[in-house]
C-alpha cells in the first residue's frame, strides 16, 4: 500500500465511510432485512487489526440475550475475507458477532462492501469513536490514529464527526499525560475534566493522587493545578532560577495541539512580554526526524 493512499485525505474516504458507519448504527427494527443476505457464522473472522482489545462480559451477555430474543437488527459490514475463499472479515459490528456466537445463531444478515486494508481500518476506528460507552482515552486515541495514521486534520475530522476542533484538540491533548493518570481516566476514576486541569501541571500524577484522596471537583482540581503552577520550588524543593517562569496554560494547549499533530513533543520557549522565542521539536528515531523533514519541506 503506498503511502499516498494511506494519507489520502478526507476525498472518498471518510464521508463515504461515515455513510457505511451510520447505515450500520442507525438502522430501524427492520434492518435485517435490507441486509445483502445472510452468512454463516462459521464464515465470518474478526478482523486482525481491529483496535478495540476488551469487550465488556456484562455487556456482550445483554447483547446475546438481546439478539437471542429479537435477532440481529443492525447488519454487519463485512468484505470479501484477503486470506479465505468463500469467508467474510468483519469491518464494523464485532460485538454483534460475538454476541451472536453466544446466542447460538447459525447465521448473521451483513452488507458486503469492497473496502481495502486502509479504509478498514478507518472504519474500525470510526466506529469505536461513535460508541456510546467510550472512555476518553480510548476516544482521544481513535481519533489520533485518524491524524497520524491517515493523515486526517482535527479541522476535517470535526467537520466529518459533527463535533468542534476544541472538543478533539482537548481529548487528543490527554494522550501526553502519564501512564498512570490515562489508567484512572480510563476506569473512569478521573474525569476528562479533572485530566484537561492536570495536563498544566508539571507534576501531574502527583495531583493526580491527590485529587482521588480528596475527592476533588473537577473546580477544585483546577485551582489545585494553578497553585500549583504557581510555586516558586522546584520538585527538589530548591527555589527556581530566576527566569524559569512557568508555562501558561495557553502555552501547554498550543503545545499539545502541535504534538498532536506532528506525533512528536513539542516544547515552545516564548520570552513573556516579548514576541520572540524559540520551538523544540524532539525525535526518537532517525525515522521520526524522515518523516518530520518531510512534513517540513513539503515533499
Amino acid at each position: 500500500m503506498s503511502e499516498n493512499r494511506s494519507k489520502r485525505g478526507l476525498g472518498r474516504g471518510l464521508s463515504a465511510l461515515m455513510s457505511d458507519v451510520a447505515e450500520s448504527q442507525d438502522a430501524s427494527e427492520n434492518a435485517a432485512k435490507a441486509a445483502d443476505k445472510a452468512v454463516p457464522i462459521e464464515k465470518i473472522e474478526p478482523n486482525p487489526d481491529q483496535p478495540r482489545r476488551d469487550f465488556d462480559e456484562a455487556a456482550m451477555q445483554d447483547l446475546a440475550s438481546s439478539i437471542g430474543a429479537k435477532g440481529i437488527i443492525q447488519p454487519l459490514i463485512v468484505r470479501p475475507s484477503p486470506r479465505k475463499s468463500g469467508a467474510y472479515e468483519i469491518v464494523a459490528g464485532e460485538r454483534r458477532w460475538r454476541a451472536a456466537q453466544l446466542a447460538k445463531l447459525h447465521d448473521v444478515p451483513v452488507i458486503v462492501r469492497e473496502f481495502d486494508d486502509t479504509e478498514v481500518l478507518e472504519v474500525a476506528i470510526i466506529e469505536n469513536i461513535q460508541r456510546a460507552d467510550l472512555n476518553p482515552v480510548e476516544e482521544a486515541a481513535g481519533y489520533s490514529q485518524l491524524m497520524e495514521r491517515f493523515g486526517h486534520t482535527q479541522e476535517k475530522l470535526a467537520q466529518a464527526l459533527g463535533k468542534s476542533r476544541s472538543y478533539i484538540a482537548n481529548l487528543v491533548r490527554l494522550l501526553g499525560l502519564p501512564d498512570d493518570v490515562l489508567t484512572y481516566l480510563r476506569d473512569g476514576r478521573l474525569s476528562a475534566g479533572h485530566a484537561r486541569a492536570l495536563i498544566t501541571s508539571d507534576d501531574p500524577s502527583g495531583l493526580a493522587s491527590q485529587v482521588l484522596k480528596k475527592g476533588l471537583s473537577v473546580r477544585e482540581t483546577e485551582k489545585l493545578a494553578k497553585k500549583s503552577a504557581g510555586n516558586i520550588f522546584s520538585d527538589e524543593g530548591k527555589p527556581k532560577k530566576k527566569g524559569s517562569a512557568q508555562k501558561d496554560a495557553d502555552t501547554k494547549a498550543l503545545e499539545g495541539d502541535l504534538a498532536a499533530n506532528l506525533g512528536m513533543k513539542v516544547a515552545l520557549n516564548h520570552k513573556p512580554g516579548a514576541e520572540n522565542g524559540s520551538m523544540t521539536i524532539s525525535y526518537t528515531s532517525l525515522d521520526e526526524l524522515d518523516d518530520l523533514c518531510r512534513k517540513l519541506t513539503g515533499s
